[in-house]
Parts: structure tokens; sequence; C-alpha cells
């Protein structure tokens, strides 16, 4: 991820080049009870689950399948070694980060004629935004495989001491912001909220919509960092900063903001749906969390939610091309998208399928991530997405230290990121 831009076409075509020149193995006499696929995935609390879908899988097809849980920090680092290698996993997660340059680069299996063959997949039951995603040049390279939205984690002890009424649909940022002030004990045992840099999607970002700003312009063209509504959603992050209202940096830089929340430091986090395993299973947060809507605008009314989706692709050069379909298409069934919701893995993005998904963990609201599909945008993606976010990170870093004001830095980031952008 922190790699430079050239190192990585560099690494991408070389393995290009690999590709292009290897020769996959003759399959046509394998027989499917002898071939154990290989998959990669990078959130380990998804896993247990994900594995009953497979040992479903393997129980109708006969086909193994063993998952391998690299953690997200190492995740693309593996498979920039296995696309140099010419080793990648048979199947793994694709994110719209990075699904680009690995479409651009052929390394991912065409599914499209698989899909349009097959009598179990029916596409038009998926968000047309995710399944646009995981497109290029009207080939499709990956089955989408959930939904994630954005929601307020809130401690209910700590607003029991305080004095102050949970978090609800009246909630707007300004009344975030008063709360977070409520909530923090001068003596820093105690802070009101905590948002990263980095928490982004989960983050900022839903502030940014909300008060009419963007991150990039819909033709990707250009950066929407320098827009009206993103320095004014980027300043109210700097007036919650500067209320004290949040850890110092230097305790969020080592910290994850979920982390903070379960170990009582923090009253309230934003968190996307994609941590419930996390969340939902942890002692304390089980003791006193609680989940809430997003706080809304005050002026627009707006409660947006950034959301995004995986993708289950396969490798062009796996030796089991034929298999690893069968699993994708298997993983893009409403029988095994139903199964994902109903386990409380995520929210499967399969129309329908998520029926029974806030009774997956009772003693919690979910049903706050289902209201927040109500205004939902796409996570902001371009061709060189890593690129420009890793810049607006780190740019950011000095709106949360205080050295620089948000409209400062916001300008900064446009500049750069228009830049980034031009190149592509």
């Amino acid at each position: 991820m922190k790699k430079s831009v050239m190192v990585l076409l560099t690494a991408f075509v070389t393995f290009a080049v690999l590709f292009a020149g290897g020769a996959k193995e003759n399959t046509a006499t394998v027989k499917d009870s002898d071939v154990n696929l290989t998959i990669a995935i990078w959130d380990k609390n998804q896993e247990p689950g994900l594995t009953k879908i497979v040992q479903d899988f393997t129980a109708k097809t006969g086909i193994k399948a063993r998952i391998q849980v690299t953690p997200w920090e190492q995740y693309w680092t593996m498979l920039e070694a296995g696309a140099t290698g010419g080793s990648l996993p048979d199947i793994f997660w694709m994110h719209s980060n990075e699904f680009a340059r690995y479409a651009e680069y052929k390394m991912l299996l065409d599914l499209t004629g698989h899909i349009s063959a097959s009598k179990n997949i029916d596409m038009s039951k998926f968000p047309k935004d995710i399944v646009a995603l995981y497109n290029a040049g009207g080939k499709q390279y990956a089955m989408p495989k959930d939904i994630d939205t954005i929601a307020l984690w809130y401690n209910k002890t700590m607003f029991d001491k305080a004095g102050i009424k949970y978090p609800d649909a009246s909630w707007t940022w300004d009344t975030f912001r008063d709360a977070a002030k409520k909530l923090t004990k001068t003596d820093g045992s105690q802070y009101g909220c905590a948002i990263r840099p980095d928490n982004n999607q989960a983050g900022w970002y839903n502030i940014v919509f909300d008060m009419g700003g963007e991150i990039v312009s819909s033709d990707k063209k250009k950066s929407g960092f320098d827009k009206a509504g993103t320095i004014k959603a980027l300043t109210f992050m700097e007036t919650v900063i500067k209320d004290g209202s949040m850890p110092p940096y230097n305790v969020l830089a080592e910290n994850k903001a979920e982390a903070l929340f379960e170990a009582g430091k923090v009253a309230m986090v934003t968190m996307g749906s994609w941590m419930l395993a996390e969340l939902c299973n942890n002692d304390y947060v089980k003791a006193n969390g609680d989940i809430a809507v997003l706080p809304k605008d005050a002026v627009s009314g707006r409660r947006a939610s950034i959301y995004n989706g995986l993708g289950w692709a396969a490798a062009a050069n796996t030796k089991y091309p034929e298999q690893a379909w069968k699993l994708i298409e298997y993983f893009g069934t409403k029988e095994a998208q139903t199964k994902q919701s109903d386990l409380g893995i995520v929210i499967s993005a399969f129309d329908g399928s998520v029926k029974n998904w806030v009774s997956a963990y009772p003693k919690f609201n979910l049903q706050a991530y289902l209201d927040m599909m109500a205004d939902m945008v796409i996570r902001p993606y371009s061709k060189s997405t890593v690129a420009w976010e890793n810049m607006s990170i780190e740019k950011s870093v000095d709106l949360w230290t205080g050295k620089k004001s948000a409209s400062a830095v916001c300008k900064e980031i446009a500049s750069e990121m228009n830049k980034i952008l031009a190149e592509e």
C-alpha cells in the first residue's frame, strides 16, 4: 500500500509477461474431488462463517478449498508477491481500490462467459454499483460478495453516567459534537469519540457528503477536496479535534478506533458493518455498547452512508479455472448469500438475502446499519485510488495534529490529487 506507483506498475508488468508466457495445466481430466483450492481473505472475523459456506460447497461438489487469512496491512503485498511470482491464490477478495490495476494487467479470470451460461446466477439481484466496480471493458471479473454501510457505536454506560440521551435519528453532527464534549473527561481517562485520518469510509467521508462535498468528481478527473462542502466537513472535524473530544493524535496513531472503544476509552466510534463480528463478540462491548444511525447534517438533513462491496475473483492463471468458477458461482447464489447474512458475517449483496441478518446479534440494534441503506454513496474510487487516498491520509495528519487548518489541508490535497488523476 505504501509502495510507489512506479514500483507497483513494474511488478504488475513483470507479472503480465510471466503470465502471458506461462502455460496452464490441462485440467480436462482433473476430478473435482482431487482439487483443493486456495482462498485468500484479509478478515479473520469472517473466516469461521465463510468456512461453513465452503464446507457446504464441498459437500455438494466434492471440491475442497482452504481459506488463508492475511491481515489487510499485508494482504496486497502478499498478492503482489504472488503476482510477480506467478502464484496468486486460486480465489481471493478484490477491492475497488485495487481492481483497475489487476484487471488492466489481465491477472483476473474473466467470468463473463461463465456468468452468461450459469443457471444459478442472476446479476440483476446485485447492486448495480457493486457489479460495475468489478467490470472492465464490458467484462466481469469478480462476483459481488457483500454491501457495507456505516453506523454509530456508543457506550450506553458512559451516556447514562453523563445524563445524555442515547443517539437516535434526530441527532445532527452538531449534536454529536456537543455530546462528545460532555463525554470527555479532563483527566484524559475518557474521550467523546475517535475518528482517525485513515478512518475515511467509516468516518469523515460520510460527513463530507452530508455537507455537500465530494472526494472525486463523477468523471474521475478532478479532486473534490477544494469544494466548499468538503472543506466544511473537514472544518467540522477540526472543531471536534480542537474541542479536545478525541484522544491526542499520537494515541490515535497507535490504536485503532475500535480498540479504544473496546477498552472503554472513547464513548463513540463510527464503524462499518464489516466490524460486527469484532465488536459484537467483545465482552466489554456486549456489556456496554449499542448501535444507532449516523448523525445527519443540520442544514441539508442528509444522512449518507459510504458503501462498498467486495468481490470474489479468481487468478487468471489458476490451474483449476473450472473449479474456481464453480466456487465463485456458489458464493453468488441466493443460498450462499443468505447463509452469509444469517451467520452475521456481513450484509450480503444479493437482493432479499438479509432478512435474518438483524437477528445474528440480537443484543445489538443491527437495524441501524440497514436503515443507513436509505442514502448510500459508493466509496469514492478511480484507477489510482491507492495513490491519492494514501496521500490524502498522510496530509490529513497535519489537521489532526493541529499543524494546519482544514482549509489549507484540503487545498493541498486537491492540488496533489489533481496531478495524480491527470496521469490516469
